[in-house]
């Protein structure tokens, strides 16, 4: 259960293992308001089940009878809940039926939600999956009555076969990648994948890309990612600091993009300046295993990355002059190889997702690859 499927790292994930199921001989629903991906999850050979029980009104409470009864009828071994405002709604319609034919119950915390009662039933799983070692000592830290043999640490993962060094894109693309985007030819192209909030770091990149003009870098950076109607006021306020700072030219807004993994492998460098913790960074990883090197602030799931697999990317949060000094040098002399090899793989994700169910389906332990985090 999730909100909607519109795009985003959760949603990838529910395709993703739901793509697993299926593949493994079981029958994967996802229940949601629907979306754009819809077509993708039923192509894989899942169900979709369009139920609004993401949208923040009392009329949600509606669906609670209606999950029930499709647990029930459906016969459901395992709910798994993605988001909170579903999880309520999917929590409550298991806790009405009766202990012998309810399903197992799993949760996955993907970010470090405000604390509080709202939050917990994202702990409520028998089976409670964290994204990353810091989603990890976040439940730990703000929900200690939750049994720690509960919590499972299980990173996301990429495809190593589409997400790959020598991975190239096609001259059709580049030819019309550059015809609608000429600012950006034959320049230091430094990308910001994410959504226009306050939170994933547009005004830093702003400071950063003037620091580097200063210093006589050609740089061009590119914004990749949507901007919600509730996040209009903010996007105005990234529109005129490009303005004031007269970096018109050398800032390209491209909004949200299918096509964001052959704008990460055309890429000088890849950043993520996310201002609060990330559970995971999903773009950070694919960058990488596109042999792109990426720069990133120090805390949460992207700092755990980038020690893993490229630290030299790693830089104090906020520290936009350490930023720009970095990538002066990196310009200037040339990034620092990827010399690791990439240990966040789809396939390791969704194995030990699987493992999870199953051991659940068998009443026993659920330990990923024997290992509690």
């Amino acid at each position: 259960m999730l909100p909607a499927l519109e795009g985003g790292g959760v949603e990838r994930g529910t395709l993703e293992i739901a793509e697993a199921l299926v593949q493994a001989g079981h029958r994967a629903i996802v229940i949601s308001e629907g979306g754009r991906l819809v077509p993708e999850l039923e192509a894989l050979g899942a169900e979709h089940v369009e139920l609004a029980v993401g949208r923040k009104s009392l009329t949600t409470l509606r669906y609670i009878p209606v999950l029930r009864r499709l647990l029930r009828d459906e016969r459901v071994d395992i709910l798994h809940l993605r988001s909170r405002l579903p999880a309520w709604i999917g929590y409550l319609a298991w806790l009405s039926l009766p202990a012998d034919i309810r399903p197992r119950l799993v949760t996955t915390v993907h970010g470090a939600y405000s604390p509080g009662r709202y939050s917990a039933v994202m702990t409520r799983g028998e089976r409670v999956i964290a994204v990353s070692d810091s989603i990890v000592d976040y439940i730990r830290r703000n929900y200690p009555d939750v049994d720690p043999d509960r919590i499972l640490r299980i990173y996301r993962g990429i495809d190593p076969d589409v997400y790959r060094p020598d991975f190239r894109p096609e001259a059709a693309w580049l030819e019309r990648f550059y015809r609608e985007n000429p600012q950006a030819a034959g320049r230091w192209l430094l990308t910001l994948p994410g959504r226009i909030t306050q939170i994933k770091g547009q005004m830093d990149l702003i400071e950063i890309v003037a620091g580097l003009k200063a210093r006589g870098v050609p740089v061009h950076a590119l914004l990749v990612g949507g901007v919600h109607p509730r996040r209009q006021e903010y996007w105005h306020k990234v529109q005129a600091a490009i303005d004031e700072k007269d970096l018109a030219n050398d800032i390209t807004w491209l909004g949200p993009r299918s096509d964001l993994r052959e704008i990460m492998a055309i890429s000088d460098v890849v950043l993520s300046l996310t201002q609060k913790p990330e559970s995971f960074g999903r773009t950070v990883t694919e960058a990488l295993a596109l042999g792109r090197p990426v720069l990133g602030y120090d805390h949460g799931g992207v700092g755990e990355q980038l020690a893993a697999v490229y630290p030299a990317g790693v830089v104090p949060v906020g520290d936009c002059a350490h930023l720009i000094d970095v990538l002066d040098r990196w310009w200037r002399q040339g990034a620092p190889r990827i010399e690791t090899p990439m240990p966040f793989t789809l396939r390791q994700m969704q194995q030990e997702t699987l493992a999870v169910y199953e051991g659940l389906g068998r009443g026993v332990g659920g330990a990923v690859n024997g290992q509690r985090r």
